[in-house]
């Protein structure tokens, strides 16, 4: 027997595969599929204050190995997600999720952050500062240490569950950002969103996404995501949850030895909606081949 077991700031988690926010929804059209309570837990579509419409059409770009989104943080603001999402994620999944984040200023992540910390069912805030499809907010809070730094601050003081902050790649250098967040009281850290990417259609001679470019996400960036993943765990002592490309059990392992607890699972769920239960079903085999038993004990076992 092997023990996928593993714990984020207190919470235990029967294994480490998380659904990532945006690529699950609020999980219940998934539960149509199968029972979506053998997944470690799963971040919801990131939540704003107000609800948001999105980027205009076209928001979604192929390109080989991965894809190009600009979805633009759609959804119906938190008032409803906590009125009439959750109450219908509550039916179908029976373990805490992650309430993932996002906002324009520092305001609306407080007043967003205040709301959510009140629900039973969420066991960790994961606060956004890094969508790269919105102007005004998202990344561009991410990429400045002090300004990440002020944001985690201000949401932990309002907050009593654990707060994971989900930094930007498109950084020079993200270690200083991934310090500045841990001496301001994060929790933990969900590394990395998606890379800025673009694809131009050749007969229009025009971008093919409306916004221009996008969040660039797949098994194409999985080599840059756990490059960051490795850097991020020698500079701080705060969990980790690998973000970026994962498809396979042998991905979740090669994330844990960089230095992740748990990971996340983005883009191979729109290319399959059964990737986190193959995940799943696979990983202790993939355990058994490797000569692991416990998972706790690859954490950051590249090092």
């Amino acid at each position: 027997m092997v023990n996928t077991k593993v714990t984020l700031s207190g919470l235990t988690l029967d294994n480490p595969i998380i659904p990532a926010s945006g690529t699950f929804g609020y999980g219940y059209e998934f539960a149509e599929l199968y029972d979506i309570n053998i997944l470690g837990s799963f971040s919801f579509k990131g939540t704003t204050l107000e609800p948001r419409f999105g980027n205009p059409t076209p928001r979604i770009a192929e390109t080989p190995m991965g894809m190009i989104n600009a979805v633009g943080l759609q959804n119906p603001g938190v008032d409803k997600v906590i009125s009439e999402e959750l109450p219908k994620m509550r039916e179908v999944f029976h373990k805490p999720v992650v309430a993932n984040i996002s906002g324009f200023c520092i305001e609306e992540y407080v007043e967003c952050c205040k709301k959510i910390d009140k629900e039973d069912c969420v066991g960790i805030i994961e606060i956004n500062i890094s969508c790269p499809n919105v102007h005004g907010g998202g990344m561009a809070l991410g990429t400045s240490p002090e300004m990440a730094a002020e944001i985690t601050r201000a949401v932990k003081a309002v907050t009593t569950k654990p707060v994971y902050i989900k930094l930007t790649p498109n950084v020079t250098n993200i270690v200083p950002i991934a310090k500045a967040v841990e001496e301001a009281g994060a929790d933990g850290i969900s590394l990395c969103n998606t890379f800025l990417g673009m694809r131009i259609d050749l007969k229009t001679r025009k971008p093919v996404i409306a916004n221009k470019m996008g969040g660039f996400s797949g098994p194409a960036i999985f080599p840059s995501a756990l490059r960051l993943v490795y850097l991020v765990y020698e500079a701080v002592d705060i969990p980790i949850i690998g973000i970026g490309g994962v498809s396979s059990a042998e991905d979740v392992i090669e994330m844990m030895l960089a230095g992740a607890t748990a990971v996340q699972v983005g883009a191979a769920n729109l290319v399959d909606p059964f990737a986190c239960k193959n995940i799943i079903e696979e990983l202790p085999a993939v355990m058994e081949k490797y000569g692991i038993t416990d998972l706790n004990d690859i954490i950051g076992g590249a090092h």
